[in-house]
């Protein structure tokens, strides 16, 4: 199984993107963890965000795998507990799904990505820094797989 988690990223603070690839590193090749950046259109003062938004999307499209289950990460979507994420991983294994989680830029999601995910997931009622997202959603994954795995990480 990998996962691909596509953001929509300015440049990231060291801090993050060594915690984000603490825990990408510790996932086995049997549970991988991808990370496709894609950088954010220029936001000036008169910017028309709309449309910023609907070409940022247009990029994220592009970089789906067509095969891959697809799932959007917004604020809006299903609040899961991490055994729940885990449940989801285990089914999603168990299918032979790969999966891609889209995460958008400061506006979120475009509506044709939103519309294109099968699932919508939300890490909080709380809005994070899209930024942080990534190391969020990494730990995360890595903590499901140790909970499949019987590992104490999980307490």
């Amino acid at each position: 199984m990998k996962f691909r988690l596509l953001t929509i990223t300015h440049k990231t603070p060291a801090w993050i993107q060594e915690g984000y690839e603490e825990y990408a590193k510790r996932l086995p090749a049997s549970c991988a963890l991808e990370l496709v950046e894609i950088p954010a259109e220029k936001r000036t003062a008169n910017a028309d965000l709309k449309r910023i938004m609907e070409r940022e999307g247009e990029k994220m499209l592009s970089r789906i795998m067509p095969d891959h289950l697809v799932i959007a990460l917004d604020v809006k979507g299903k609040m899961w507990t991490t055994e729940q994420l885990a449940a989801h991983v285990a089914e999603w294994q168990q299918q032979g799904s790969n999966v891609d989680l889209l995460v958008g830029g400061p506006e979120g999601l475009s509506p044709a990505c939103l519309q294109k995910a099968k699932l919508s997931w939300s890490l909080s009622p709380l809005t994070f820094p899209h930024i942080i997202v990534k190391l969020i959603v990494a730990e995360q994954i890595y903590r499901a797989h140790t909970i499949l795995n019987g590992h104490p990480y999980h307490r």
